[in-house]
């Protein structure tokens, strides 16, 4: 009887020893899966555009910020056990505000919610509240999922309306690069849930005549346009706009292959006298929301649409 305990004891344990290497093991195979891409940083683009550029320095976070206040990495979903997280700069304010949410961009592959901290603080001070979204890049997920992430982020803030303090009827998608065409993308398919669409440098076409996107954006959207046509055109902000479209601000640099399909897109906000507008950011690089000299300039222009928009009509 002792003998047959102690083969049970000493299989038991066996198995517990496997299953915990295997757990081991999946937890790192679930780390691979999911390492990211660093290849942008403000670091990297600063040292890139130094060299064209030498008068640029970093627009830094407000460390010592007592005017806003801010909670990091919340938590808003979880993919197989992947947490999905976003930060929140608000006002604590008895009036509900206007909730503004930002993307990041990195060629959908690449890139940091917090990036756009020092952006969301400009914001948040002049009267709104920002909420920075981390969203799953092209290295783990493809097109739409990354899109998806990012309604799932904006549902899960208007679920907390009355601790965020925000009017769930005045919403302010915003974007820059990838995350411009990603924004403008959602702002055009998904009207109703947007009141105002803020582009920094994104793209509203893949397959256009002045768009240069190839490997990158094949990536995240499956496959090259010659694969893949009806995908270029479903991922492209162009297709969707109509007489429902928000407001439109545009902030763009002087690169052209960044302006891909805004034209276009323009000519038919007018036809049904949609509010949109062009900031051009002259003599800047294309990241020029993350850095100074252009980085105020950048922040009054935003506000100013969205106070136009927004506030002008209580």
């Amino acid at each position: 009887m002792k003998l047959f305990v102690v083969r049970i004891l000493k299989n038991s344990i066996i198995m517990m020893f496997f299953s915990l290497i295997n757990s081991n093991a999946m937890f790192l195979f679930a780390q691979q899966v999911i390492q990211k891409d660093t290849s942008y940083t403000i670091h990297s683009e600063y040292a890139k555009q130094k060299r064209t550029y030498p008068e640029i320095t970093i627009v830094k976070p407000d460390t010592n910020n007592n005017v806003i206040s801010e909670i990091h990495n919340i938590v808003y979903s979880r993919k197989n056990n992947r947490p999905l997280h976003l930060d929140a700069y608000y006002n604590k304010s008895k009036e509900k505000l206007t909730a503004v949410f930002l993307i990041h961009g990195g060629g959908w592959k690449s890139g940091n919610k917090s990036m756009l901290e020092p952006l969301a603080q400009s914001i948040c001070k002049k009267g709104y509240q920002c909420f920075s979204i981390e969203y799953r890049l092209s290295d783990e997920v493809q097109y739409p999922q990354s899109i998806d992430d990012i309604l799932e982020a904006i549902t899960f803030v208007k679920k907390q309306a009355a601790k965020f303090s925000i009017d769930t009827s005045k919403t302010v998608i915003l974007g820059c690069s990838s995350g411009g065409q990603m924004a403008s993308l959602i702002g055009t398919k998904f009207p109703d849930k947007f009141q105002a669409i803020v582009n920094l440098d994104g793209v509203l076409a893949f397959h256009h005549p002045e768009s240069k996107e190839g490997k990158l954006a094949a990536q995240w959207l499956g496959g090259t346009y010659e694969k893949k046509p009806e995908i270029w055109q479903e991922a492209s902000a162009l297709s969707h706009v109509n007489e429902n479209t928000p407001p439109i601000l545009f902030v763009n640099s002087q690169f052209e292959r960044f302006h891909a399909g805004r034209d276009d897109m323009i000519q038919i906000l007018n036809q049904y006298h949609i509010y949109n507008q062009i900031k051009q950011i002259e003599n800047s690089p294309h990241t020029f929301w993350l850095f100074h000299p252009w980085f105020n300039e950048t922040t009054i222009c935003i506000t100013q649409f969205l106070d136009k928009i927004l506030k002008s009509n209580p």
